[in-house]
């Protein structure tokens, strides 16, 4: 395929994902200004106020939530759009395997979306709340406070995709467990570093909550690759390939 080929195919991929990200934070938009203020007092109680230090705070407020969850809601499309653009120069049968591979991303980012609610946001949220009281009054903004809120929720969601990208890497030959492996304490280093920069308290208590379950993404999908790749040779040796 020619070059500019290439960039009309990643034109369209694009176009599918974007338009489908844009229709679906128009459809959050509505529905928005309730989940806010649901987020508010769940994460925060009633006996604190959230301030707005200028006319659009709410609106960019809610504006993120609506990209943030079509983000999170789009991701099937998103991550297909990707294999559709990344895959052609495989075999036609790794190509159908893959496409496989998009549906969990929803229930993927569920699962860290669940985890982040139940193990991680009250804890962060506490520990700052903690170290402000102790130094200064508290006043807090709305859209500043809340974006706390959602982007830890995103950065969860994309990070439990962990085995889904892992498991559609080896299926076409990229990575392999042995190479997972190999590299193994590089990534302890990687997921240690990442978690302290995502910890928003700076706390090591937190910055473990987030690299934990990363490290045991990573340690499950080579498991997971192990498991598959039997089924793999199988298929292989049935059809000749």
């Amino acid at each position: 395929m020619p070059f500019t080929e290439h960039l009309r195919e990643l034109r369209n991929r694009l176009l599918v994902s974007l338009s489908t990200v844009g229709v679906l934070a128009l459809a959050l938009f509505w529905p928005s200004q309730f989940v806010i203020k649901w987020l508010k007092n769940e994460y925060l109680g009633p006996a604190i106020a959230l301030h707005a230090f200028a006319p659009t705070d709410v609106i960019f407020t809610e504006f993120k939530f609506s990209l943030y969850g079509a983000i999170v809601l789009g991701l099937p499309v998103i991550v297909y759009q990707t294999w559709l653009f990344v895959v052609p120069a495989f075999h036609p049968r790794t190509r159908r395997v893959v496409y496989a591979y998009t549906a969990p991303s929803i229930f993927l980012a569920a699962g860290g979306i669940a985890f982040c609610h139940f193990f991680i946001i009250r804890r962060v949220l506490a520990a700052l709340l903690a170290i402000t009281a102790g130094v200064a009054e508290q006043t807090f903004g709305v859209e500043s406070t809340l974006n706390i809120i959602l982007l830890t929720f995103l950065a969860f969601a994309l990070v439990f995709q962990t085995p889904m990208v892992m498991v559609a890497l080896a299926r076409i030959g990229l990575v392999s467990p042995a190479t997972l492996r190999k590299y193994r304490r590089y990534a302890i280093m990687g997921i240690l570093v990442v978690g302290g920069f995502a910890a928003p308290d700076a706390s090591p208590v937190t910055m473990l909550l987030i690299a934990v379950p990363t490290y045991l993404l990573y340690e499950g999908s080579i498991w997971i690759i192990v498991w598959l790749e039997r089924i793999w040779r199988r298929e292989a040796a049935r059809s000749g390939v």
